[in-house]
């Protein structure tokens, strides 16, 4: 590997750049990584993390509230934005830390600056007053993605996802535009957190892509929350005014707002990497294509995680890391499955599910038979709160494999994960019923669903 500076050279900080480069290096690589912004990329800085820890400060409203019914007097409760803002910097900033040691000790050199590709073995790094051309036997290109904003007028006026963690000051009537799973994040956060919000989707549903009865029923129980969800609207044009900014929908109506969020899809982290000029096939809205290796039209160049625009996922961007350095710098030569990725959403209430939704299945498979359970979860049968939990259960008839697993619930990440691992391992519907359930736990609806509602 001798007449390169590197063996391997890293464009992006994030999740999945971060773990190429740290288990590059300890198998021996020389590895330089460039990145211009905090290292953790989009999921600790501006994504995942942060998200989620506003979503546990959203969920403490319904537990004051919920706090009646077990005895318990609450005093009014006062939420502070700007401590929760602190707060979370200095966690995140603490993340940082840990991304840059983890780097330092595996012997990963980082450049602090921003990368474009100066040929198919070459990176130009732009950094604070000066610039170095480093050349390597590899690159990978793991940039992300970024927010997308269509162009209407007053689109000057809106905010992304980016910006929602910092917005100053406390915005008290949220729009928020769009229906996937940042959009509805969002709005449960926000509206948790004291916010009256209002969420737009140009579609018949949220979530598109999720089980048809998952999406219509965590739709329901966010309005139950106060959520004002609003289908098949869309924003012709925003002005600011006096009041706020007034948004104009395409039917003629107006909605006033403190702020409006963008949340209608992220594009790949493409410009200004000079992919075009080398040639590097690029498909929608640029993502760069790759083989089964994650290697590029140009086989030294290559590309993992949401620049691909496969399955934008931190885990997922962590195991296609594992397998392109497996390729690259031997081991195992392990491959990754696309299939059965387990995924939360958490809005209020969150969202768990693996596999194919119903209606996917049934075009895969052909016949299914469906097992669903709804009830009031036992902690509301005193709090009072109307809130009820989804559970279902898609089975393969002919083989009578569980190949789709959905719940709308409290904690549903944490319940789902573990069944995700029963479902990549094949289990069948029958084993299910052989499991005995951990008593009283939601979970155990997974493992006692006997009868099912049609096939």
């Amino acid at each position: 590997m001798s007449g390169f500076d590197f063996d391997l050279f890293v464009i992006g900080g994030g999740s999945g750049g971060v773990r190429a480069a740290r288990m590059a290096a300890q198998r021996g690589a020389r590895v330089g990584l460039a990145e211009a912004a905090a290292l953790g990329g989009t999921c600790v800085n501006v994504g995942c993390i942060p998200k989620k820890l506003y979503s546990y400060a959203a969920h403490f409203a319904d537990d004051f509230q919920d706090a009646a019914g077990f005895g318990w007097d609450v005093g009014e409760p006062r939420f502070d934005w700007e401590r929760l803002k602190t707060n979370r910097r200095r966690e995140i900033a603490r993340l940082n830390g840990i991304y840059e040691n983890l780097l330092r000790s595996a012997g990963v050199e980082t450049l602090r600056g921003w990368a474009r590709l100066d040929g198919p073995q070459a990176v130009q790094v732009q950094m604070e007053g000066s610039t170095r051309t480093v050349t390597a036997r590899h690159i990978l290109v793991a940039t992300g993605g970024t927010p997308s904003v269509p162009h209407f007028a007053g689109r000057e006026l809106v905010v992304t996802s980016d910006s929602m963690f910092d917005l100053d000051p406390f915005p008290r009537r949220l729009l928020v535009v769009g229906g996937g799973y940042i959009a509805c994040e969002f709005a449960s956060i926000f509206n948790g957190l004291g916010a009256q919000v209002t969420q737009l989707y140009r579609g018949e549903q949220v979530l598109r892509g999720f089980d048809d009865e998952i999406r219509h029923f965590v739709a329901g129980e966010m309005g139950k929350h106060g959520v004002d969800l609003r289908l098949h609207a869309d924003v012709h044009a925003i002005e600011k005014t006096a009041g706020g900014l007034r948004v104009t929908l395409q039917d003629g109506a107006a909605v006033m707002a403190d702020t409006v969020l963008y949340a209608t899809g992220r594009m790949p982290n493409v410009s200004g990497l000079g992919l075009d000029t080398l040639g590097v096939a690029q498909g929608v809205s640029g993502a760069v294509k790759v083989d089964a290796h994650y290697a590029s039209s140009v086989p030294s160049i290559h590309a993992l995680g949401d620049v691909t625009s496969r399955v934008q996922l931190t885990p997922v961007a962590l195991a296609e890391a594992m397998v392109l350095v497996d390729h690259l710098f031997g081991g195992k030569r392990r491959s990754f499955s696309y299939d059965f990725i387990p995924t939360a959403v958490f809005t209020h209430p969150n969202i768990g599910t693996v596999g194919d939704g119903e209606e996917a299945a049934r075009k895969k498979f052909g016949e299914v038979t469906i097992f669903r359970s709804e009830f009031k979860a036992l902690k509301h049968t005193l709090s009072g709160n109307a809130e009820r939990t989804l559970m279902k259960l898609v089975v393969e008839t002919a083989t009578d494999r569980v190949v789709g697993l959905h719940m709308v619930g409290a904690d549903a990440g944490e319940i789902v994960q573990g069944f995700a691992v029963a479902m990549k391992a094949g289990a069948t519907k029958a084993m299910f019923d052989a499991t005995v359930g951990i008593h009283p736990t939601m979970a155990e609806e997974f493992v006692t669903m006997r009868e099912p509602v049609k096939r």
